[in-house]
């Protein structure tokens, strides 16, 4: 590892963006210093190295990256490493920008984790209408194979349908398979993943920061963060703010001192944190709230994939509730009851009860139906959908009690503040 001294600041993985071409080979290097030759760099060390760093995904399930390399190194076969840059959360933008701008610190920690777990081959898995991202990868994948850097596994990009499960880790791995978008039963890809081989799949983000690790070693890691999860994390910050963007942040920082320097607009309703999986914090708790993954435990939410959005008064919740609602029925896979029939049925109430249409036991019946969805599909869509929901009739219950009662408000009509990437047709019960 590269000997430089530990400190707390920042940015790590958003050094130099903005200010030098860091997409470039040369410039990469300049600013982050060259890996050690991983010839020299032993599988174990490389394990044991992201063990002790107390690395997590940030993808949005936040599972030990270290675990998740040590049990595919383990296994026998030919390995293959997928990273996964799909970013099917609409109001994420964090990996397309480590991808766009910062290339090679994602493919130098593809190359770190292929050799700790003995792979010869990597996937990186990049949306099909991100053209930017996959350009930016394919000129830096060309500058490393003429510079002839040592020991580095053969990457292929492979694009990637605009899908909300085309993130999810089996529903991804039967993709690159030649089958739909689909979430699997049976075995994990760490089993039997890219063609029936033990696969690693680790979030981009999460690859970038083992870049880092690897050069200046677990305790500078540490220097930020919480002992749950240590290191800094990517935000992308959208809604009611003067400077949305991406930001790199420690996860200890308070909630009220990020949005002061998103230049959040006055007059708050709620901000939404962990994206479209996650939970609405009101306006009044804000000044409570720290982002380290023990703080948000307690109320109830985690950053997931790093998505915070600021809902103003402009912004009328129960109208942002039900657009969700039905972004979440329209991208299932089809296969799962929960999905097929349960999220229809979520998202129909909810635009019943935006329109004032809703009979008076449906909000009995959504309470049922939030609380029995998790836990019983094939992957985590009904899990996060139905937390979605429960947490903004929870947080917004005067609005709904409002809308059901006299149907639209005056803000129903503005411009929407949660996108929704594909053309929405509305649920129908």
């Amino acid at each position: 590892m590269i000997a430089r001294p530990a400190d707390r600041s920042l940015p790590r993985l958003l050094r130099g963006i903005g200010e030098l071409p860091m997409a470039e080979l040369e410039t990469h290097l300049q600013v982050h210093g060259p890996l050690p030759d991983l010839r020299g760099l032993a599988p174990t060390q490389i394990v044991e190295l992201t063990q002790r760093s107390g690395l997590r995904g940030h993808g949005g399930a936040g599972f030990p990256a270290g675990t998740k390399m040590s049990t595919v190194a383990r296994r026998r076969g030919a390995k293959i490493v997928v990273a996964n840059g799909t970013e099917g959360e609409p109001a994420s933008k964090k990996d397309r920008v480590l991808l766009r701008e910062a290339p090679h610190l994602v493919l130098d920690g593809v190359a770190l984790a292929a050799r700790a777990v003995g792979a010869q081959e990597a996937i990186i898995a990049v949306p099909e209408h991100n053209q930017r991202s996959a350009a930016s990868l394919e000129q830096a994948l060309r500058e490393r194979q003429a510079a002839r850097l040592p020991a580095e596994p053969r990457f292929e990009l492979v694009g990637t349908p605009e899908h909300w499960l085309s993130g999810q880790e089996t529903a991804l791995v039967n993709l690159l398979n030649g089958g739909p978008v689909r979430p699997t039963f049976g075995p994990r890809p760490f089993e039997r993943g890219v063609d029936s081989r033990p696969t690693l799949v680790q979030n981009v983000e999460t690859l970038a920061h083992l870049a880092l690790i690897v050069r200046h070693g677990d305790a500078w890691f540490r220097q930020l963060g919480s002992e749950r999860a240590p290191g800094s994390t990517l935000v992308t910050l959208s809604g009611a703010m003067g400077a949305p963007g991406v930001y790199e942040i420690d996860a200890e920082m308070a909630l009220e001192e990020l949005l002061g320097t998103a230049r959040a607009r006055q007059g708050l309703r709620a901000v939404l944190l962990g994206g479209y999986f996650g939970s609405w914090i009101p306006a009044r708790e804000i000044p409570r709230v720290h982002l380290s993954a023990e703080h948000l435990a307690a109320h109830g939410a985690s950053l997931g994939a790093g998505v915070i959005v600021a809902l103003g008064e402009s912004a009328c919740p129960v109208a942002e509730t039900a657009r969700v609602a039905d972004f979440f029925a329209a991208q299932t896979s089809g296969q799962c009851g929960p999905c097929v029939n349960g999220l229809d049925a979520v998202a129909y109430t909810v635009r019943s009860l935006a329109a004032g249409t809703a009979e008076r036991s449906d909000r009995a019946d959504m309470a049922r139906w939030v609380a029995e969805l998790p836990g019983r599909g094939a992957c985590q869509h009904p899990d996060g959908a139905a937390r979605f929901v429960a947490s903004a009739m929870r947080v917004f219950a005067d609005e709904f009690t409002d809308h059901a009662d006299h149907g639209p408000c005056a803000q129903c009509s503005s411009p929407p503040v949660l996108p929704t990437p594909i053309q929405l047709v509305p649920a129908t019960g």
